[in-house]
């Protein structure tokens, strides 16, 4: 395979569609592999869309990790491109991206701490202890440890591994310390607010990558419960998608946050943006791993509006029986009420009844003055009656139950 060939092959992709573009770049990257060639041509740009010299060395080196998953290999890609690009400016994004993801598709294969430093040894000596190099390697180990939340180790790995160290002033880019946030934030031993700190650190560095954001995003999804982190990582992702509205990750994001605040409506939403945006190109290992993750979530969200609707429901059901509780106690109050009345008017007739008569026969007092005595008896009972019909309204009204919802 010769290098013109190779740029004849690349530069005529370059007008085809997406497909076919990445169709060629997939043969060329694996015809290199098979012949145990690096990618011989250089690198123009940092568009991962339509540049084929780009996307074809990013085929070759996720075939090359697949291969070969260590720091070993993420130091020699990392060689290879500032060996193979002239514009300093285009590397910082292809670093990020690179480190990141070919560790997020070969992070079933953490390495030990021992092959770890006797691999950082040989990466010190090959490559005369270059910051730029050991800080590729870093990031990629530490991207492992990240894609399976092992906070703790990833939180001893940047702070004391002597990979890390090598890095040097490296130690000081805000994806290093949004790294250091995302340890933070998912370990027990280290403070909320320190973790936070460090998150505010990265999310407002300038200028702020795409990358860094991610991983701002993914500490804040990824960290125990704490207060306010449902808001926190819907406000983050908002701001996110509203900087970069197409991309799939941040849409994902936002739909975490707002499941975590309740909103599953607007999640739901979200999380289908995210899946109708996520690309489906050629052999893509991490598109997979990404859907299954959107697939996942959909489902948590789904069931979370099942039971949102179903909380209603029993909530509308026991306001209705609550209210209908209040009528029923109304009704028997208003019946005892009813009956207390009645009893007390009958009782209140058979006795003046009962009492006229005897005065009426038995007495021998004239007849003015039986007549007196019939009506001061009668406003007696009548007084008597008119007291207990009170009483029981009095009574009934303190016990009347108090309509208001809530503590009273």
């Amino acid at each position: 395979m010769d290098v013109a060939s190779i740029n004849a092959r690349l530069g005529q992709a370059a007008s085809v569609d997406s497909r076919e573009l990445d169709r060629v770049c997939e043969v060329v990257a694996a015809e290199l592999i098979d012949a145990d060639l690096e990618p011989p041509f250089r690198i123009p740009s940092a568009d991962f869309g339509t540049d084929p010299w780009l996307i074809c060395a990013d085929r070759y080196w996720r075939r090359r990790f697949l291969r070969e998953p260590t720091v070993e290999v993420a130091a020699r890609c990392a060689r290879w491109l500032y060996d193979h690009t002239d514009d300093a400016a285009i590397r910082p994004d292809i670093i990020e991206k690179w480190s990141l993801g070919y560790a997020f598709i070969t992070k079933d294969t953490v390495e030990s701490r021992h092959d770890l430093t006797l691999a950082t040894g040989r990466i010190v000596e090959a490559f005369q202890g270059s910051a730029d190099i050991c800080y590729f390697a870093t990031v990629y180990h530490a991207g492992k440890l990240r894609a399976n939340f092992m906070f703790d180790e990833l939180h001893q790995f940047l702070g004391s591994s002597l990979l890390a160290v090598a890095a040097g002033h490296h130690q000081d880019d805000p994806l290093f310390t949004a790294l250091r946030a995302f340890a933070a934030l998912g370990s027990r031993t280290i403070t909320t607010a320190h973790a936070l700190d460090l998150l505010d650190t990265a999310w407002d560095a300038v200028p702020r990558s795409r990358t860094v954001v991610d991983v701002c995003l993914n500490a804040l999804a990824a960290a125990p419960p704490f207060p306010e982190r449902g808001e926190q990582l819907r406000r983050r992702a908002t701001a996110a998608v509203t900087e970069f509205p197409d991309d799939h990750l941040f849409l994902f994001r936002l739909a975490c946050g707002q499941r975590l605040c309740g909103d599953h409506a607007d999640a739901l939403a979200s999380v289908d943006s995210a899946l109708r945006l996520l690309p489906a190109i050629g052999t893509r290992i991490s598109h997979a791993l990404l859907q299954e993750q959107y697939l996942r979530e959909r489902d948590i969200i789904e069931k979370g509006l099942e039971f949102t609707a179903w909380t209603a429901g029993q909530q509308a059901r026991w306001r209705d029986q609550d209210t209908a509780n209040r009528d029923l106690r109304r009704t028997l109050q208003a019946s005892a009420i009813r009956a207390v009345e009645l009893v007390t008017v009958f009782t209140a007739a058979i006795a003046f009844a009962v009492g006229s008569l005897q005065i009426t026969l038995v007495g021998t007092l004239p007849l003015r003055d039986r007549a007196l005595l019939l009506v001061l008896f009668g406003a007696g009972l009548l007084l008597f009656a008119l007291l207990i019909i009170a009483g029981t309204w009095i009574v009934s009204g303190r016990h009347e139950p108090d309509p208001r919802p809530g503590p009273r």
